[in-house]
């Protein structure tokens, strides 16, 4: 079998990689990019509970590392479409098997949410201090 030259494995980097950068929007704005190119007013349309600051700042980050391609048209209003890249369409899988993770467990962890909630809320309560009388 043939080894590709590879460098070694720089952990800091793929640690890096494995956060969601700067936003916790990543995994949202690739899964909407999956079957089309799209405007960025289309991207914030069909995401909707996304802000316009948080939305240029994902876009930007994912462009920086290859996932995103950016086209920008000198038209009158200034036209610029996002498209996932080749290495975005292979990251698209492993978000989109994140996705099918998160539409099977979606209950399981509001579920959990809820007990560790209410076990946090139980701990916040001072206790109740009782003073006998006496009688």
């Amino acid at each position: 079998m043939r080894q590709q030259n590879r460098s070694p494995v720089n952990q800091a980097v793929i640690e890096e990689l494995l956060t969601t950068r700067n936003s916790k929007w990543t995994l949202t704005v690739v899964l909407h990019l999956r079957h089309d190119t799209l405007r960025f007013s289309e991207l914030h349309r069909e995401i909707g509970s996304i802000s316009q600051k948080a939305l240029t700042s994902s876009l930007r980050a994912l462009e920086r590392d290859g996932f995103v391609s950016r086209t920008s048209y000198a038209t009158i209003p200034p036209r610029v479409d996002y498209a996932l890249t080749e290495l975005g369409a292979e990251a698209l899988k492993a978000f989109e098997a994140f996705e099918a993770f998160a539409a099977r467990h979606w209950h399981r962890v509001l579920e959990a949410r809820q007990l560790f909630d209410a076990r946090d809320a139980d701990q916040l309560e001072p206790p109740v201090l009782r003073i006998s009388t006496g009688r």
